[in-house]
Formats: structure tokens, C-alpha cells, sequence
């Protein structure tokens, strides 16, 4: 995800600079994560990077320990289109519990049938069995062949972000400037009456399927409060895990999550970085590591060029199902798309998102 958005963002100040934007975009991974479903045909030498565009980009968070063996689902889902004009990008998240048709998919290693589900298992299904690339290649096949099964929607490239992993460059970093929109409480991190650092919550399944909070006796969480702010790393990527305690759930992280990555890349393209080869090799290092990428062919070079004109500011959030949960009558547990979202779907496929945002200008997510 952050690796297709440093793209985006980073365009105007690379591409005036042709051996940095070679120097940084050497470690990211790159390979065929979209399948059949994708246009990837390595382009001879420079290409020109023409018509709308959409971005197909998925953060995955697994847990500390966990068997690489085990299937992970996304963390979030976002369609970045990059509309005909490039001036803009539009970020447009699926929520990850919508309810959805899983087209059958074999990977090779396993068969899954097909049926309904929460859009994020798809990630899960698609890399069954499977390791490493070949696990990431199936898992975003099968998401973005669902995905177009739901609103028709296909992907001229991809992003993978690993959060774990991108830990690293934030710590880099020395964390993130940023505005905290609402008082977060975290059921991650808490201390206790002499310092030391706890779990605050214990986590449980309600009866409803619904997520339970039990406070841990002499435990105090950390809170944190609206307002323009600098947040350590640790503070930083506990921040945007939170949504347990957040009245919209998921998108309030979601949107969350999209503030930070334009942070961390405002940080990242500062007069402090840019200028610091050591600490520079190092952000890259690390971004190297926790992303990958899906050009659909087309070197790196050439999207920033096609991108100059777009800075962060340019980089608009939009609010599916406005920001609130809509249920699902198939899964109470789920949610399903409501008619704003899906119409606005049909603009992102037929690049008619200006126009769109133009009759619904609330659906523009602040931050």
C-alpha cells in the first residue's frame, strides 16, 4: 500500500531528482500480484503512463509469532484511482467486513470452492497454503477478482504494505507529525501503578459476534488526545491499530491509517531526510523490506513522472458507507455496501469521481 502511495506522493520532488528516485525505489520488491486479473508486460525502456488509473492497495498486519504458514487476511483495503487528468488521487476504502461473493480460486496448493464471506478473507483464501511471493501473487488475485465481482472495478497495479515490517521506517523516522481527530483510547498499551507497560483490556467474543472490552484491574490505558502532535513510533503505529474503542469502528481507523501513511511520507520527503544520505539509506532499507509492488510492468520512474503535478495535499479521502457501519442482512457480524458507495464505485470505474465528490461533498473524509 505505502510503496504505490510514495509513488503518489513523492512524484513532484523524485522526478526532478533522477538518480535519488533510482537510488530509492531500488530495494522496493516488485512482481505480478494482480495474476490474470492484472496488465503486467515489463515495458522496453521508458514508457508513458496515460488514462485513469486504479491501485489496488492492502495492509496486512499480522500478529507477533505467528506461522507464515497461516493464512492472514487484509488489514485494510483501499482503491487508489488516479484519475485520466493527474492532477488528484482518490483514496477509496472497502471496509474490510463487507459481505461479499468469493468466486471459487485454486492456487495451486488449495481449492477453495467459493461462497460468501467478509471481503478480507478473500486475501486469506487466495494465499492457502502457500508462502512468501507465491502467497502474496494468489492472495491479491483472488481479493481484486472479488472485488471486481462486487462493483466491477479492475486494477492496473497493486500494493502490499506489511505494518509489522514498516515499523522499522517509522522508527527511522523518530516517529510521525500528526493530527489526532478524535480521543483515542488503546486496548493495546497501558501502564501500571508503578510504570510498567500492560495489556489494559482483556479481549473476548461476545455472544453477538461483536468484539468485548473487560478492563484490566490497575491498568491505565493510553489515551490519545485530539490535537497537532508529534507521536514516537511506538505511539504512532498503536494509534493506528486502534478501533475497538472508537464509535465508527473500522473507519475510524481506516481513516486513521491514511493519515499516517501521508505523514509518514511528508516525513520521508522532508528537507531532514532528503538530505541525510545515512539516515535516508535507512528509511529505504526499511520500506524495502515491508513493501511490494505490482507496476503493472511500468518502471517506477515513469509513474512519479506521470504523477509530478500531484503532491500530498492533492491526495483526497473519501468515506464509504459515510463513515458509519451499514449491516449486512446476510451476516450480523458483516456489513454490506450502501447505494452511495456503490454509485461511487461506478465513478471510480468510469473515472467520474470529481464530479461525483462535487454532488457529495461530505463524503470527503477530513485529516
Amino acid at each position: 500500500m505505502l510503496g504505490t502511495t510514495l509513488v503518489v506522493l513523492a512524484g513532484a520532488v523524485l522526478v526532478a531528482k533522477e538518480a535519488l528516485l533510482s537510488y530509492a525505489t531500488r530495494g522496493v520488491v516488485e512482481q505480478n500480484l494482480l495474476g490474470d486479473t492484472g496488465s503486467w508486460a515489463q515495458q522496453p525502456g521508458h514508457a508513458s503512463v496515460t488514462g485513469a488509473k486504479n491501485i489496488l492497495l492492502i495492509g496486512v498486519d499480522a500478529r507477533p509469532g505467528q506461522d507464515p504458514r497461516e493464512p492472514v487476511r487484509s488489514d485494510s483495503i483501499i482503491i487508489l484511482h488516479i484519475p485520466a487528468t493527474y492532477d488528484a488521487a482518490f483514496m477509496v476504502s472497502i471496509p474490510r467486513d463487507t459481505w461479499v461473493e468469493i468466486p471459487p480460486y485454486d492456487n495451486g496448493a488449495r481449492r477453495y470452492p467459493g461462497g460468501d464471506d467478509k471481503v478480507n478473507a478473500a486475501f486469506a483464501y487466495g494465499g492457502n497454503g502457500l508462502t512468501g511471493p507465491a502467497a502474496r501473487s494468489h492472495a491479491v488475485e483472488l481479493l481484486a477478482l472479488t472485488i471486481r465481482k462486487l462493483c466491477g472495478v479492475t486494477f492496473d497495479g497493486a500494493g502490499i504494505v506489511d505494518f509489522t515490517g514498516f515499523q522499522q521506517v517509522v522508527n527511522v523516522l523518530g516517529g510521525v507529525d500528526m493530527y489526532v481527530d478524535q480521543e483515542t483510547t488503546s486496548v493495546s498499551i497501558g501502564h501500571n501503578s508503578t510504570g510498567g507497560t500492560e495489556v489494559p483490556f482483556r479481549q473476548y467474543t461476545r455472544d453477538d459476534g461483536g468484539q468485548g472490552l473487560d478492563p484490566v484491574p490497575g491498568v491505565t490505558p493510553v489515551v490519545y488526545h485530539v490535537g497537532y502532535q508529534h507521536l514516537e513510533p511506538w505511539q504512532a503505529l498503536d494509534y493506528v491499530r486502534q478501533r475497538e474503542t472508537l464509535p465508527n469502528g473500522d473507519y475510524d481507523r481506516q481513516r486513521h491509517q491514511q493519515q499516517f501513511i501521508k505523514a509518514v511520507f511528508k516525513k520521508m520527503l522532508s528537507k531532514d531526510v532528503l538530505t541525510n544520505p545515512v539516515r535516508f539509506n535507512k528509511v529505504i532499507e526499511g520500506a524495502g523490506k515491508a513493501i511490494t509492488i505490482d507496476s503493472g510492468g511500468i518502471d517506477l520512474a515513469d509513474w512519479a513522472y506521470a504523477m509530478r503535478g500531484v503532491s500530498g495535499d492533492d491526495v483526497v479521502t473519501i468515506k464509504s458507507n459515510e463513515g458509519t457501519f451499514n449491516q449486512s442482512p446476510g451476516n450480523g457480524t458483516a456489513e454490506e455496501l450502501d447505494q452511495t458507495t456503490i454509485n461511487l464505485l461506478t465513478a471510480v470505474r468510469t473515472d467520474r469521481v470529481k464530479g461525483f465528490l462535487a454532488a457529495h461533498p461530505k463524503l470527503v473524509a477530513g485529516g
